[in-house]
């Protein structure tokens, strides 16, 4: 079976809690820790990249409220942040990175940008201070550079570096709002779920006409997470449109049908979990490669807990899937891949994210407790050699940054 991991290994610097960070991710990757640990701030650094090359830099930094908010608070003031992604393609690998200072009354600059790809059709750019600098495995007379944009979007001009652009920028981002799914939807053509679940009856419609198999086990699981569900379709409502439970009801000889607006928090993030998990383009461009879900087990029965981590489990070996999660519940199988796991804990505002401790994961190696029992114990801490390690990367990686 394919290997589905679109990001290998992730870099971060100054961005928001996170002062510095060094992962490898595989197919699945739960963040765990406590509530303000940082765990969010992780996958709104991919968020973050997503948003600049999908719609742009400034509107990226605008929407988080500035570049203050952006870049790391602490007593050293740091002026800039930067990313650096290493990902897999189907027939080519490479990384992407950049670095943006801050500059006086909330301004910003594009300090480094570059692009990598190696493979059968090898290709690189680099971008420093709007200029381009290097360029090659690109036919014809590049575009100009410029300070308050990211490069990328231009370059995908280039058939090498489309697929870079693309999974990049349709990875989605998940911290679904149950009373937006609720809302009366307008209909739209977006080829990805918006983050908050407002245009799910949407992308249901396009599951229904062009993958009409995942639909079927959207329903399978819902039907087992909420007993009495049969379907879900969507429904016009004159330019609106929203979505319909089908529900056995005791006594009755026939399922009967409630709107969204009749079904309860719980149900509707369900189903939006699913959905983002087995979504469809409603476009023409490619699928979605990278799915982040903030929170996947909130409103759900603790029951339902194992159950949700089939979901992930099953989803996982299509696209990558990153969560972030505090609950133990979720991660009581013994069957979870130890190397699955990212511990984070948050100290003096400065977060830190790591692979389990080593007495961690002999422990989940050996068997002798799950994750959520460490959990619990509030065991499930990160490796301090892997963080030691993980600064001097970055700090490596990033110095032409500073």
């Amino acid at each position: 079976m394919p290997d589905s991991t679109f990001l290998s290994r992730v870099r971060i610097k100054n961005y928001r809690s996170i002062g510095s960070c060094d992962v490898s991710l595989g197919p699945l990757t739960f963040l765990v820790g406590p509530n303000g640990s940082g765990k969010s701030n992780f996958l709104d650094a991919l968020r973050f990249v997503a948003d600049s090359l999908r719609d742009s830099l400034d509107h990226a930094i605008r929407e988080r409220g500035g570049i203050g908010e952006v870049r790391r608070r602490s007593t050293g003031h740091p002026n800039n942040f930067a990313v650096r992604l290493e990902f897999s393609l189907e027939a080519q690998e490479g990384h992407y990175s950049f670095s943006i200072g801050s500059k006086p009354n909330g301004g910003f600059d594009v300090l480094n940008e570059e692009c990598v790809v190696s493979g059968t059709r090898p290709a690189y750019y680099f971008v420093k201070k709007g200029e381009l600098t290097k360029h090659g495995g690109m036919e014809g007379t590049p575009p100009p550079a410029s300070t308050d944009r990211l490069y990328l979007p231009l370059a995908s001009g280039w058939p090498v570096l489309r697929p870079v652009f693309e999974g990049l920028s349709r990875m989605g981002f998940y911290n679904l709002n149950p009373d937006r799914i609720r809302d009366l939807q307008s209909p739209d053509a977006a080829a990805l779920l918006r983050r908050d679940g407002s245009n799910l009856a949407s992308i249901l419609s396009a599951l229904t006409r062009k993958a009409p198999e995942r639909k079927a086990r959207i329903e399978e699981y819902l039907s087992r997470v909420v007993p009495g569900v049969e379907r879900v379709e969507v429904k016009a409502m004159g330019s609106k449109e929203t979505i319909e439970f089908r529900q056995r009801v005791k006594g009755s000889k026939f399922s009967w049908h409630f709107d969204a607006a009749n079904m309860s928090d719980g149900t509707l993030r369900a189903l939006g979990v699913l959905v983002s998990l087995f979504q469809f383009s409603n476009g023409d461009g490619p699928e979605v490669r990278l799915v982040g879900i903030e929170e996947p087990e909130t409103a759900l029965h603790p029951a339902a807990a194992g159950l949700l981590l089939d979901v992930l489990l099953e989803a996982s070996e299509r696209i990558q899937v990153i969560v972030t999660s505090h609950s133990p519940d979720l991660l009581d199988s013994k069957e979870l891949p130890t190397d699955s796991i990212l511990a984070v804990v948050g100290s003096e505002g400065e977060s830190q994210i790591a692979r389990v401790d080593q007495a961690g994961r002999d422990a989940l190696k050996q068997g002798l407790c799950t994750a959520g029992e460490l959990l619990r114990l509030d065991q499930l801490i990160p490796d301090p050699d892997a963080i030691k390690a993980g600064e001097k990367q970055t700090k490596f990686m990033f110095d032409y940054a500073d």
